[in-house]
């Protein structure tokens, strides 16, 4: 899929705009800079359906006030080593990055701590939370699923269940960390929203029609009556995507005890975050001797014909992390405009893009 031109922008200017208008907007002042660090890490780590293109939507949500401004979120149970939350419909950035400090705190005595979280608001990209944890030497796995919506039916069916139903994991190594970011579908409901409004189609048969056909032309989503994504694996080996599907939603609406059983709400997650401490297992030596052998011997492995060499998950993202604090932040277009116009209402300046 060839990329449309983008104007790049200083990251920390970037942070502090989108701060200045949550804040602007109504979110309390360590809300509103959580949430725009988290949006404005995934446009640097390359996901940008997941960046800052969701600034907007989350600004129209506070003004509509379905997303909760202030506040802390219940604490419904709590074991030490695992504990749960009710989000209260709070900005989903701010819950995940105080439940990966919650855990954090918690790990070097329970060896794994987790917490589940119900009612939050949406979390934006999964990958942006992961060196949180990894850089203080835990593995992490983070994953969510929005109860309200459903794109994607289950492997042999025809109507739409699940959300896209992404999972990420970060494993530190003695170089730099393994970020997988993946979701239990073949791409995502943001991605699907871009290609429908460009005027694109999927690289491959990524989609189904409502009679069950596979299709490459995202409209089918939003057709009468609506297609679905289709599971990861697709029409031949589904039932992979569809697996990871009913464990997500066990780990995430299970656990949380908020799901698709319950009356639908408006967009938001149930979620699960979960850090493990290699010192409390076979030791964090140990540890990063074995993730760091897996990750070299993946990285010379001999690559097949037409790959120039095997990557690591995560490792082209920070990359292109590097590259954009060193060179800016690449923001598609549309993305600047829309926020303008909301930062005119809201009185706050524009950054201006880099020459």
């Amino acid at each position: 899929m060839t990329e449309p031109p983008a104007e790049r922008y200083r990251a920390d200017q970037l942070v502090e705009f989108s701060t200045d208008l949550f804040r602007a907007a109504g979110l309390e002042d360590d809300k509103a800079t959580t949430v725009a660090q988290i949006l404005v890490e995934g446009d640097l780590l390359g996901h940008t359906t997941h960046g800052l293109a969701l600034a907007a939507p989350y600004l129209d949500a506070l003004a509509e006030r379905s997303m909760t401004a202030e506040g802390a979120p219940q604490v419904v149970s709590d074991r030490g080593g695992a504990q749960c939350w009710d989000g209260r419909r709070l900005p989903g950035p701010w819950l995940v990055v105080s439940a990966i400090e919650a855990a954090l705190a918690r790990v070097p005595e329970h060896g794994i701590a987790a917490v589940a979280i119900r009612e939050s608001h949406h979390i934006a990209c999964l990958a942006s939370y992961l060196e949180r944890a990894t850089a203080r030497g835990c593995m992490i796995l983070l994953t969510c699923s929005d109860p309200s919506e459903g794109s994607v039916a289950p492997f042999g069916g025809l109507r739409a269940l699940f959300t896209p139903d992404p999972i990420a994991l970060g494993i530190p190594t003695e170089d730099e960390p393994i970020l997988i970011d993946m979701s239990a579908s073949i791409t995502t409901n943001g991605m699907t929203a871009r290609l429908r409004s460009e005027g694109r189609r999927f690289p491959g048969p990524w989609a189904m029609t409502a009679a069950g056909e596979a299709s490459d032309d995202p409209n089918v989503l939003s057709a009468t009556p609506p297609g679905t994504l289709l599971p990861t694996g697709g029409r031949d080996h589904g039932h992979k995507g569809y697996n990871l599907a009913l464990a997500i939603e066990a780990l995430s609406q299970g656990l949380s005890g908020h799901g698709r059983a319950d009356p639908p709400t408006d967009w938001g997650a149930s979620v699960y975050v979960q850090v493990m401490d290699p010192a409390a297992f076979g030791g964090r030596t140990a540890f990063l001797r074995q993730t760091s052998f897996i990750a070299a011997a993946c990285r010379s492995n001999p690559p097949a014909p037409g790959v120039a060499a095997v990557r690591l998950p995560g490792q082209q993202a920070l990359a292109r992390k590097r590259e954009a604090l060193r060179e800016g932040v690449r923001l598609r277009p549309g993305i600047m405009e829309q926020l303008g116009a909301r930062a005119e209402r809201l009185a706050v300046a524009k950054p201006a893009p880099l020459a």
